[in-house]
């Protein structure tokens, strides 16, 4: 993704014709991406695969869109850089008024380019797709499978604050309370690019609830975004020799099954050894073909991440693994405050986060990606 910079520190008027805001981003080749999908669009046999024809209509808004955004801005940047060449010639009286001129709309500028910010940031190729979250309870027994519920009803409250639509794929409860592991379903325009940032290792600190002695325990819960694959994704072919696909019942807390037939899915793909399960529909068929969204969208993020880490390598950039990098700390005892370790927002208002108020941690680390290379397709 590109970004608007400014080359100095110094007042307008003393800037040269360079000092102005500069666009990097690619317009002609995202021209050129959005004619050849317009194109295609207009393929008389579009709709005769719809979730391809999707694909097509998806890709023209949100390149419609983002080329409106940046060539807005760069046309406003070229006034401004109008505005500094004049100064430059201008005698001293005639600067004094245009400094002025410039530095209002340089800040006018800037407020745009702000509003417009986390929008621009979310131009990457699946960033307006549907998310998975998984959440997954790290060592620690029960105060990490109370911490992995306490995470899911945050992200549950986010998604309703945002009108995304959530829908549980798979649940396994904890022995005693809590959850073991969860998969979500998270409906909603840019749902992905959003929650992209949710990925990572989650740590809290608190005094347990479980504990009669009433100590401080520290623990952890990993956090799963992928997003939701779709028919045309070369990346995520699935061969059905590749498959084991097992049935059972349904089961809730303390192990007790509760559906008398096998509706429950577990798919084995044999090549990577992921394993994904899904029991919450009344259906073996509804149960399969979510346990089937969940592998495809695995097999794509783990091409995503193939991707992302050649690219580092080549710019000689250390990344943590994927999953295991710790991201964000939520410590409710002996103070109360949320912090994320990449951007350093910090809040010390716990309960609102927990209760699904994450957006300013969600901004402030997309704004943290403004300039870098744009996500691999």
């Amino acid at each position: 993704m590109g970004a608007w910079t400014n080359g100095s520190n110094e007042s307008p008027s003393s800037w040269s014709a360079c000092g102005t805001y500069r666009c990097d981003f690619d317009l002609p080749a995202k021209q050129a991406e959005l004619d050849t999908l317009r194109e295609a669009s207009q393929a008389p046999d579009l709709w005769d695969d719809r979730a391809n024809a999707q694909r097509v209509m998806r890709g023209v808004a949100r390149l419609e869109g983002l080329l409106a955004t940046w060539q807005n801005l760069e046309a406003h940047s070229a006034d401004v850089q109008a505005l500094l060449e004049l100064a430059e010639e201008a005698s001293d009286e005639e600067r004094a008024g245009l400094t002025e001129d410039i530095e209002r709309d340089l800040s006018e500028l800037e407020r745009e380019y702000h509003g417009l910010e986390i929008a621009l940031t979310l131009g990457g190729p699946y960033d307006q797709r549907n998310a998975l979250i998984s959440i997954h309870a790290r060592e620690g027994g029960t105060e990490a499978q109370d911490w992995t519920e306490m995470l899911l009803r945050m992200y549950l409250r986010w998604a309703e604050s945002h009108r995304f639509k959530a829908d549980i794929l798979s649940l396994s409860p904890g022995d005693e309370a809590g959850v073991k592991s969860v998969e979500v379903r998270i409906e909603g325009e840019n749902a992905y690019g959003l929650l992209r940032s949710e990925r990572g290792t989650h740590r809290l600190v608190r005094i347990s609830p479980f504990d009669s002695s009433h100590s401080r325990h520290t623990t952890f819960a990993l956090v799963e975004v992928m997003p939701e694959a779709e028919q045309g994704d070369v990346t995520v072919d699935i061969d059905p020799d590749d498959l084991r696909i097992d049935t059972y019942r349904a089961s809730g807390h303390g192990g007790q099954n509760v559906q008398k037939n096998d509706t429950a899915v577990r798919i084995l793909h044999i090549p990577t050894g992921i394993i994904v399960t899904c029991q919450n529909e009344r259906s073996q068929n509804r149960n399969r073909e979510s346990a089937m969204l969940v592998l495809h969208s695995r097999l794509l993020e783990m091409e995503i991440e193939r991707r992302e880490a050649e690219r580092a390598k080549i710019r000689g950039v250390h990344v943590d693994a994927g999953w295991g990098s710790q991201i964000r700390s939520y410590v409710l005892h002996p103070y109360k405050m949320v912090k994320d370790l990449r951007t350093s927002v910090e809040t010390s208002d716990t309960g609102a986060v927990l209760d699904g108020a994450i957006d300013e941690f969600i901004t402030a680390y997309l704004r943290s990606q403004v300039g870098v290379d744009e996500e691999v397709a």
